[in-house]
């Protein structure tokens, strides 16, 4: 047998790593007990699915590598076209800079021939910035994820390794605008993060443990899988659920016709869910509780009022109160002081409960997330009273800063000189 090179057992190993797909390494104690789930790629890049190959090449060799360029260049076409960067064409070299993985989906392989379906993963900053969309997309605050799994009547987190925990740690995040924080499983998750919590309401003890792993609220997704007999078909009923309170966001249901298809049924569940999480961010419905934000104590000395009891209200004289909305707004930062005055010149219009930046672009256009008590109309009437020009409708706006008109042209001087 010949000796392998370093480099060559490690062209192998790649090698072996990319047929197999998108594998998962689980680590083990020395007992053989899991610790924690491997995660896979969470580096927030751009992905595309779904591209499909047919290339030829001297060698086998030599056709996979045209497949993998031949899929690097329809995949940045259809990223470019999707975001809205017009579909253009780059050179090799280019994107062999900005991409940063092939995923291989499926594949066949033959002495000159290669036939694929593959997904290409884009460095987020560098194709961003060509495309011009860099800092600009809506994302959520850190959210932790908790997925639930009820499988035989017991419902599991992180006390036990699940499929459904390992269908999130399997997921890729770039394309996503949600911002999600995933668990190892590891270490003290089992304890803190299991099913009881999910049914504890108080705040004090969620902040805690929020705090711990640096997110500001909580996302449950549940899946409950019933198996009609051993090998059988599967049937997964999906939830998407979201804070303390446990709220329901949608629930869906989805089946295989055998036990072997677990896997794609859990991951197309994660793709279904996130997808509603995304729709109801935009919606203004994934708001953060207030409950959560951290309460800092009062300084020593502080003298603490007690609360004065409400007085009863007369249904019939009391004015009806509006619904707060959540409003985008776009508007121009130039520089770092564009984003406070922008944000103080909002917060002073009546009815502004709150004005946050939530997607930073210096030099560019900023998005400000606004909640206001009242509708988009109303706003935008106070905003026009103020000076700014406002553009869009529902609840997207684009201000800005009126332009002031040149000044008048001085008058021509009197050349005439008296005789």
């Amino acid at each position: 047998m010949s000796a392998r090179t370093p480099k060559t057992r490690l062209k192998i190993a790649l090698a072996l790593l990319l047929a197999t797909g998108s594998g998962v390494l689980l680590a083990q104690d020395d007992d053989g007990g899991p610790q924690g789930y491997s995660m896979g790629d969470a580096s927030g890049s751009y992905e595309v699915s779904g591209v499909e190959v047919d290339v030829t090449g001297k060698t086998a060799i030599q056709a996979r590598e045209a497949g993998w360029r031949l899929a690097q260049r329809k995949g940045w076409v259809m990223l470019s076209q999707r975001l809205g960067g017009g579909g253009g064409g780059l050179s090799d070299g280019t994107l062999d800079a900005m991409v940063s993985g092939i995923v291989v989906e499926n594949e066949q392989i033959g002495p000159n021939r290669y036939v694929a379906r593959l997904g290409v993963l884009f460095n987020r900053g560098r194709a961003g910035s060509l495309l011009g969309v860099a800092g600009q997309s809506l994302r959520s605050s850190p959210m932790l994820v908790l997925p639930l799994q009820y499988s035989g009547g017991t419902g599991q987190i992180f006390e036990k390794r699940t499929d459904w925990a390992e269908a999130w740690t399997r997921y890729r995040t770039g394309n996503s605008v949600v911002d999600y924080v995933r668990p190892a499983g590891s270490g003290p998750d089992s304890l803190l993060l299991n099913l009881g919590q999910i049914g504890r309401p108080g705040r004090t003890w969620w902040r805690t443990i929020l705090d711990q792993y640096g997110a500001l609220d909580v996302l449950v997704p549940v899946v409950r899988l019933y198996r009609q007999w051993p090998g059988g078909p599967v049937i997964g009923a999906f939830e998407a659920r979201h804070g303390p309170d446990n709220r329901l966001v949608s629930k869906f249901t989805l089946r295989v016709n055998t036990g072997d298809g677990l896997p794609a049924l859990l991951d197309a569940g994660v793709k279904r869910i996130d997808e509603s999480y995304q729709a109801a961010l935009r919606g203004g419905l994934l708001n953060t509780d207030p409950g959560l934000s951290y309460v800092p104590p009062p300084p020593p000395g502080t003298v603490v009022e007690a609360p004065v009891a409400d007085l009863p209200v007369d249904p019939a004289t009391a004015a009806p109160t509006a619904a707060t909305i959540a409003v985008n707004i776009q508007y121009d930062t130039p520089g770092v002081g564009a984003v406070s005055s922008g944000e103080a010149a909002l917060r002073g219009i009546p009815g502004v409960r709150s004005a946050m930046t939530s997607s930073l672009a210096l030099g560019g256009v900023s998005v400000m997330r606004v909640s206001f008590d009242g509708d988009p109309a109303t706003l935008q009437a106070a905003l026009e009273a103020r000076g700014w020009t406002v553009q869009g409708a529902g609840n997207t706006l684009r201000i800005r800063r009126a332009v002031a008109p040149p000044p008048p042209a001085p008058a021509p001087a009197d050349n005439a000189t008296s005789g």
